[in-house]
């Protein structure tokens, strides 16, 4: 039945997902409301994040919607107060808002405009979105943050030089984090998936998506919801002694 689980494993728990409104983020939305938890769709298209929301409350779960900049502390600041607002606490953080869907090109070709971008969405977002709701963590002594990182950085990847160091830079973040912030009762970690088939993501086309199948001990696509099953772990319990690692999730294109 709708809303209805045998193992909640999230039950009772309050969860932001940052870009939730679609593709990865909403996969991941939709599987932690579906463990129990209620869940943050927090997104800069206001529209559809209330979309997706309206779609999790039809399923009998709770969900709220929040349109939100990550780029600016502000809007950040006013999501999580509506947060605590509604549910009254904050026990998940998905930082998986990010520019994605760039075009490739040689390092010398991208304009500091591309570069400030990328880094201000795909760095700095996630790091005020820490800092927004690290008060009520620190309150309850007790949180979970999952990063969404990308395999490209254990690879390499000509042409996306701003966005693998981008993801780099907050594989890093998520370690100094973890040391920062475990003797508060708060676990940080990042997923690291492959190419996934998102709108975004096949801006590369499907020559791109059959490259990364054949690169694979497991040959076929990765989709969103390859992604939730490990992001249900580093929320829960399960995890609970497990802080500044790297997960990667790709179907064995690149064993770390």
């Amino acid at each position: 039945m709708a809303g209805q689980q045998v193992a909640c494993q999230l039950a009772g728990s309050v969860a932001i997902v940052t870009g939730g409104a679609g593709g990865i983020g909403k996969a991941i939305a939709l599987r932690l409301a579906a463990e129990g938890a209620s869940v943050v769709i927090a997104d800069i298209e206001g529209t559809l994040a209330g979309e997706t929301a309206a779609e999790i409350g039809r399923l009998g779960w709770p969900a709220l919607a929040v349109p939100t900049d990550v780029c600016a502390a502000p809007s950040v600041e006013a999501m999580v107060a509506a947060t605590l607002d509604r549910f009254g606490r904050i026990d998940i953080l998905v930082n998986n808002a990010a520019i994605v869907d760039l075009p490739r090109g040689p390092s010398e070709t991208i304009s500091e405009e591309q570069w400030d971008r990328v880094m201000l969405v795909n760095v700095k977002g996630p790091w005020l979105c820490v800092c927004a709701v690290l008060p009520a963590m620190r309150n309850q002594r007790s949180g979970k943050i999952v990063n969404l990182s990308s395999d490209l950085i254990l690879s390499g990847i000509p042409g996306m030089l701003h966005y693998v160091a981008s993801k780099g830079a907050l594989t890093a973040m998520t370690r100094s984090l973890a040391r920062e912030l475990g003797p508060d009762g708060i676990r940080v970690n990042s997923i690291a998936p492959g190419l996934t088939t998102t709108d975004a993501a096949m801006i590369h086309g499907q020559e791109a998506a059959e490259r990364s199948i054949r690169t694979r001990a497991i040959p076929r696509a990765e989709t969103p919801e390859d992604i939730t099953g490990a992001v249900v772990f580093l929320a829960s319990a399960a995890s609970e002694f497990i802080t500044g690692q790297l997960l990667v999730i790709n179907g064995g294109s690149v064993l770390h």
